[in-house]
């Protein structure tokens, strides 16, 4: 009996300083709390915590006491050596008229705890919401055309490039890439409506021009500060064979047509600008297997040190394998400006390919 009350103190022993030494860290993380941070709630709390350790620590520390006195003592003795367990079980009671207040903001912080988190989980889906929104993956059935394309948000958290494929009659096809300034969630609401408006606008007006021009008096008039847009936007006429074309202020779209990589430069100015500003297209005869490639600043513009990706190696890149499936160029283009600054593209980038079958 005497081995097995020595065995049952050590045992006591080592657990009551275990929880002697974690009401120690509690204390002076409570008094931390106490010089530097205003909350009664979080103070409550942590000296709850502080209490239960000392308890626990404070009732082994007797449990071995009694546990080694009884070892070497008479019945009578252990007796009076046991009840001093007492102690503890009245300090318990005396902080017990505030455990269900405790308990009670425990959970309020587990709820409020609980809500930061779904919200840090909608924010993290609204990018991706957007995205979706800007830069579809499902795209309508395009008899006639293949389609390749590629969306990669940059480092803000709300992107502004934005594309658009859609059929707009029965022999005609449009295709939009627009990139607005700036990041975040204002820029993603302009591309969102821009590129909705413009839907209508190509609809009323066969001119691409036309539908941009109206689109820029539309937006110039909503007050969006310095905002602006650039973009491209290209008409197929499938009955035809020609392609019609009107940017405003965007990068150099490539054409591939007679064995050649042809640039289709800017046609007006950036939209949003000057709200009477004009703007023209170009018509191109489109023969099968031709193709255009769109695509948004982050790509020309990934940079090594001060050394720009550029237009030209674009270009080199679509003329170096022309018969290649637009969804692999698009791919091809993005993972060389990858490549080139070393893996890290700041902004974000939307590449559109699409070629007459």
């Amino acid at each position: 009996m005497t081995v097995v009350l020595c065995a049952l103190g050590v045992i006591c022993l080592a657990a009551g300083i275990v929880w002697i030494r974690s009401a120690r860290l509690r204390q002076r993380f409570l008094e931390s709390i106490e010089r530097n941070i205003d909350n009664d709630d979080a103070f409550l709390l942590a000296r709850s915590s502080m209490r239960k350790d000392f308890h626990s620590g404070s009732l082994y520390l007797i449990l071995a006491v009694a546990s080694f006195f009884t070892a070497f003592s008479s019945m009578n003795d252990a007796a009076i050596t046991f009840a001093l367990v007492v102690l503890p079980a009245l300090i318990s009671i005396t902080w017990a008229r505030n455990s269900v207040k405790e308990a009670r903001l425990s959970r309020q912080r587990f709820e409020i705890e609980k809500k930061a988190v779904e919200a840090l989980e909608q924010e993290d889906l609204a990018p991706k919401a957007w995205a979706s929104r800007l830069a579809p993956d499902d795209l309508p059935d395009l008899n006639g055309f293949e389609v390749g394309r590629v969306y990669e948000a940059g480092s803000g958290l709300m992107a502004g490039d934005f594309f658009d494929i859609f059929r707009i009659s029965k022999n005609r096809v449009g295709a939009v890439l627009g990139d607005v300034a700036g990041h975040g969630i204002e820029s993603s609401i302009t591309a969102f409506q821009a590129k909705y408006l413009l839907r209508v606008f190509l609809r009323q007006f066969r001119d691409p021009a036309q539908a941009l021009e109206e689109l820029n008096n539309q937006m110039s008039n909503m007050d969006r500060g310095e905002e602006f847009i650039s973009m491209v936007c290209v008409v197929f006429d499938t009955e035809a064979g020609t392609l019609r074309y009107a940017s405003a202020g965007h990068p150099t779209t490539w054409l591939w047509h007679d064995r050649e990589v042809q640039p289709l430069d800017s046609t007006g100015p950036l939209l949003m600008l000057d709200p009477n500003a004009s703007y023209y297209s170009k018509e191109v005869e489109l023969e099968h297997g031709d193709f255009i490639v769109l695509y948004t600043d982050g790509l020309a513009e990934a940079r090594r040190g001060d050394t720009q990706f550029g237009e030209d190696r674009i270009a080199q890149i679509i003329r170096r394998d022309p018969g290649v499936a637009p969804d692999v160029l698009v791919k091809t283009l993005l993972d060389a400006a990858h490549d080139f600054a070393k893996g890290v593209i700041g902004d974000d980038v939307a590449i559109l390919a699409i070629r007459r079958e």
